[in-house]
């Protein structure tokens, strides 16, 4: 069905990133609600077992997501995979804190951490020329889940036990993705690449960064403190979409619906980031990137009609799709591919562990009488701060040539 390389390294993104829904915040926090119920466990408790078990997440992903530079992107697949099926699987055996703990950092491990790192890795390294475009198109799949799975489970959860619903998507994830994976990327090599003489010499000429060299990086800190914001804002958000639909009013189906405001400005983003950074440069577009994020603070502050949802998650959506993108290109960009799995590795870890933060500081701000106002009023600071220290050092962005 698929006879270009370029096509089905495309499609394989974008159905790892679709499955790596189950893993995200978005999709977990769903089922806040109904766990906390299950184990008579407060927002805070909830948030610091959430945080606590993404962060072990994020420590064994340094590790272990640096492998994808040894091996083809088959067989390490073929241990994606059936991790994933298996933590969907223990997710509906929930009856216990320390299940629970166990639950959360097999999703947060095998969902956000190793499904987004295979796409987006395989995904770098084979494209150069038109790696932004080829990225938004992959990062599509996390948009369609994103679109359609929070309606969906809501409906879900109105026919069927939240523990029925994990079984099924176990079953769902072993059957079609390991038939997916060996027709579509079964031949990629580690040395695939997309053609293109010219840009294969341009990319020859890039130093080629190892970890231990980006780590000593200053630029590395700024551009990453830009990149975090959104990851650990919008997971408190998501993981707290119970508390932030009673703090302001809205409907019980609000902020399942607004999820498609969000997805839609998040895939529209997407389309319009590729060819921009194709043309310009994911360096140029980072300045840029968070500004929307900031935008939907104030918009938190200052309103609270039911449509301020929609506005909210809209304007998140904009910076969610510009950072889904960069956030895969600025780190190839800059620091050359031969390296990118081990680097890709450390960020992603490094957004693991921001949502771990954004989780746990939400449930305490929350537990200590914080309104979600003066939540939002932290993240502004925070979104503002790091702005300002990468609009201070964009010009030094460039990658450096040899």
């Amino acid at each position: 069905m698929f006879k270009s390389l370029s096509l089905k390294v495309i499609v394989f993104g974008f159905i790892f990133t679709f499955f790596s829904s189950f893993g995200q915040s978005f999709f977990l926090g769903l089922f806040n609600s109904s766990i906390r119920d299950t184990l008579s466990i407060t927002h805070g408790q909830f948030g610091s077992i959430f945080a606590s078990a993404t962060l072990l997440s994020s420590i064994l992903f340094i590790w272990l997501g640096k492998k994808i530079d040894d091996v083809n992107v088959f067989k390490f697949s073929l241990f994606v995979i059936p991790l994933l099926a298996f933590a969907c699987f223990f997710f509906s055996k929930i009856y216990s804190i320390p299940i629970l703990f166990v639950a959360i950092f097999l999703m947060r491990f095998s969902g956000q951490g190793m499904m987004s790192h295979t796409a987006s890795t395989t995904i770098s390294r084979y494209f150069t020329k038109s790696r932004g475009k080829a990225l938004s198109a992959g990062w599509f799949g996390l948009s369609c889940g994103e679109f359609i799975l929070p309606v969906l489970t809501v409906y879900l959860l109105t026919l069927y036990t939240w523990q029925n619903i994990w079984v099924t998507i176990s079953i769902i994830v072993i059957l079609l993705l390991p038939i997916a994976s060996f027709f579509l990327i079964k031949n990629l090599s580690l040395d695939s690449r997309e053609t293109d003489n010219n840009q294969k010499q341009v990319d020859k000429n890039i130093k080629q960064w190892t970890r231990l060299e980006v780590l000593k990086d200053y630029r590395f800190y700024i551009i990453s403190s830009n990149m975090l914001a959104m990851p650990w804002i919008a997971t408190g958000v998501f993981v707290y979409q119970s508390y932030v639909t009673s703090s302001k009013g809205w409907g019980e189906f609000t902020i399942a619906q607004s999820f498609m405001s969000y997805s839609i400005f998040t895939v529209s983003t997407l389309l319009l980031a590729g060819p921009l950074i194709d043309k310009f440069s994911s360096r140029k577009l980072l300045i840029y990137m968070n500004i929307p994020l900031l935008f939907s603070t104030f918009v938190i502050i200052l309103f609270d009609s039911s449509v301020t949802a929609f506005v909210f998650l809209g304007l998140i959506g904009i910076s969610n799709g510009f950072a889904n993108v960069l956030g895969s290109a600025t780190w190839a960009e800059i620091y050359g591919v031969k390296h990118i799995g081990s680097i890709k590795a450390l960020t992603t870890a490094l957004m693991v562990f921001s949502t771990a933060f954004g989780t746990a500081l939400f449930g305490v701000l929350i537990d200590i009488g914080f309104s979600i106002e003066k939540i939002a009023v932290v993240s502004a600071i925070y979104i503002f701060s790091s702005l300002a220290l990468l609009f201070l050092t964009r010009k030094k962005l460039n990658p450096i040539y040899i």
